[in-house]
């Protein structure tokens, strides 16, 4: 699976595990993508920077979300 894949489904599973905040990616360069989360009133909640070695499984990008999801409760 090359690198646009792995983004891809990356990015999707961003956007749903964090619905019905909009997830939006940005400033992706060599294989890396930044992402931040909005709520309805467009005010930022959380904004990260992924590189390959964070999303190409599940593990890795699992964790991220779960780490995310604790900050935004806290």
């Amino acid at each position: 699976m090359t690198h646009t894949l792995h983004t891809q489904n990356a990015i999707r599973t961003l956007t749903n595990a964090f619905a019905p905040l909009s997830c939006l990616i940005g400033a992706a360069r060599n294989g890396s993508f930044s992402f931040t989360l909005v709520d309805e009133h467009g005010i930022a909640r959380r904004s990260e920077r992924l590189y390959p070695e964070q999303y190409a499984s599940a593990a890795p990008l699992q964790a991220i979300i779960d780490r995310t999801r604790q900050a935004l409760v806290a």
